[in-house]
């Protein structure tokens, strides 16, 4: 029963986190709750196996039907890599628990702004000027990369806006672009699990088969619908995340 639980919450995340990323937010609580029993940073590295494949999968999704900027992505997938291993080998002596309030307000910031700005991501308009963009990619992939290896919820919605603010892709592009900086993460965040002894493969690698399963779905669908759907997506997905936070912060006993 509890395996089915968490096969079907993998599924889901998948789906979600392959259009406007958030799936942390669906299956790192899945496993906390259903299996309490494991350690945090263990919790933390199966969840990773599972999106790493699921990431994996929309990548190649959208590979073939949306054109990726590669300079841009080289250089922010290296940074992020990077930042990404020392952020989960910071977790297992870090309590990360402390960033909560700090991510609420970011995130209510982000619902609002999208929301105010009805023509945010529905073209490509260019923000960063062309020689900054590298240092931008760079400062974006670092950043971010740290932030999910060392806490995680929310990294796809902070590189999806992230994309559409600083870079002026639209929302589907950005979508396609957050997903391969996001396997970078995820690459270098399961190798420091992994290398620590923190998966629990028995959970991870059937999770993992879900989340494919919900990624591809949830790509497909994207590219389907278009930029439209994936901005009401998006800020659909950030208020349940606000929701959720803000009811482990300020209402969990």
């Amino acid at each position: 029963m509890v395996l089915s639980l968490l096969l079907f919450f993998a599924f889901f995340a998948g789906f979600v986190d392959a259009i406007v990323g958030g799936g942390g937010l669906i299956q790192v609580p899945a496993l906390m709750i259903l299996r309490p029993d494991l350690p945090l940073a263990t919790l933390f590295g199966t969840n990773k196996v599972a999106s790493l494949f699921g990431t994996a999968a929309a990548v190649k999704s959208y590979a073939s039907r949306v054109t990726l900027p590669k300079k841009i992505f080289f250089y922010a997938a290296g940074s992020a890599f990077i930042c990404s291993f020392l952020g989960a080998k910071t977790v297992t002596v870090v309590d990360p628990n402390f960033l909560r309030p700090l991510i609420l307000v970011l995130l209510v910031a982000i619902a609002v702004y999208t929301f105010k700005k009805k023509n945010l991501g529905e073209v490509d308009e260019a923000r960063l000027a062309e020689k900054h963009r590298l240092a931008g990619a760079i400062g974006t992939g670092a950043l971010l990369g740290f932030y999910d290896g060392f806490f995680g919820p929310g990294t796809g919605s902070f590189l999806l806006f992230a994309f559409v603010s600083l870079f002026g892709f639209n929302f589907l592009t950005a979508s396609a672009s957050a997903k391969v900086i996001n396997l970078s993460t995820n690459v270098a965040a399961f190798l420091s699990f992994a290398l620590s002894g923190h998966v629990s493969y028995a959970l991870a690698l059937p999770m993992a088969a879900c989340n494919v399963a919900g990624s591809y779905t949830g790509s497909r669908l994207a590219l389907k619908l278009g930029t439209s759907f994936v901005r009401k997506l998006f800020l659909v997905v950030l208020v349940g995340i606000i929701v959720r936070m803000g009811y482990d912060l300020f209402l969990r006993v």
